[in-house]
C-alpha cells in the first residue's frame, strides 16, 4: 500500500471522502460480465482486502470456495436454471412477464466464480459475542461480502450476488464439510457495461425507496 503506516492513524480528507461517496453510489449488483480473465493475482489481493472485515469474536467464519470446473459449474448452473424455473411460477401476469425478462446471474459469462460459506461452531473467537445471537456468524460472513463488493468495485470489478439457488444442492454438490452454511455464490468479472442505477429499476421491477421510509426514532 503506497503510504500507509501501521504506526500511524490514518486521515481521510474531503477528496478520499468524496471518492468513497462515489464508490458507495456506483456499486451495481453486476449480471452482465465480459468473459475476458481477470489480472494474474487480483482476486487474491481483493480477498485479502476482504479478510479485514469485522468478524463477531475476532471468528473470522468465512469459507471461500473458488469454483473454477466445468463440472461443477455445470451443477451449478443446472441448481439455478431448476430454482429460476421454480420462480418464474409464483409470479403472475405483469410480474411473471418482467421476471422473465430480467437477468438473474451471470454463470456462463462472469470468469471468476466464489461459493461463500460460514463455518457455524468455528474455534476462532472461542465463541465470544455470540452466546446470545448466533446469526452473528453469519452477518459477519455477509460483512465479509459487502467488503469484497467495494474492493472489487474500486478495481473496476463487477460482482454479482447469486440467491436463486438451492443451498442445501450447493452444499452436496461443492462437497463442503456439513459444518458449512451457505451464504453466497458470487460471480465476479469486468462488467459489461456501466449504469448508475440499478437494473431492477431500469427493468421496471422496482425503484430503491427513500431512507425516511425506512429510518424510525424512539
Amino acid at each position: 500500500m503506497t503510504g500507509f503506516s501501521p504506526d500511524l492513524p490514518p486521515v481521510f480528507d474531503a477528496a478520499f471522502q468524496e471518492r468513497f461517496e462515489e464508490l458507495l453510489v456506483w456499486r451495481r449488483d453486476v449480471r452482465r460480465f465480459r468473459t475476458e480473465p481477470l489480472p494474474e493475482g487480483l482476486i487474491g489481493h481483493l480477498l485479502s482486502l476482504a479478510d479485514h472485515a469485522p468478524s463477531v469474536g475476532n471468528s473470522q467464519p468465512w469459507r471461500i470456495v473458488s469454483v473454477e470446473s466445468d463440472a461443477a459449474r455445470g451443477r451449478v448452473l443446472d441448481n439455478f436454471k431448476a430454482e429460476n424455473a421454480r420462480a418464474l411460477d409464483s409470479y403472475a401476469d405483469e410480474q411473471a412477464e418482467i421476471y422473465a425478462k430480467l437477468k438473474l446471474a451471470g454463470l456462463q459469462e462472469a470468469p471468476v466464480h466464489l461459493a461463500v460459506f460460514c463455518e457455524v461452531e468455528p474455534q476462532q473467537g472461542h465463541g465470544l459475542g455470540r452466546a446470545t445471537m448466533p446469526e452473528t456468524l453469519v452477518y459477519s460472513v455477509v460483512g465479509m461480502i459487502q467488503t469484497l463488493w467495494l474492493a472489487a468495485r474500486a478495481h473496476g470489478i463487477g460482482l454479482g450476488w447469486v440467491s436463486i439457488l438451492d443451498p442445501s444442492r450447493i452444499c452436496e454438490d461443492l462437497e463442503v464439510p456439513a459444518n458449512w452454511t451457505f451464504v453466497g455464490y458470487l460471480c465476479l468479472g469486468f462488467p459489461e457495461e456501466e449504469h448508475l442505477d440499478p437494473e431492477l429499476s431500469r427493468a421496471g421491477w422496482q425503484d430503491r425507496t427513500t431512507l425516511e421510509e425506512r429510518l424510525f426514532h424512539r
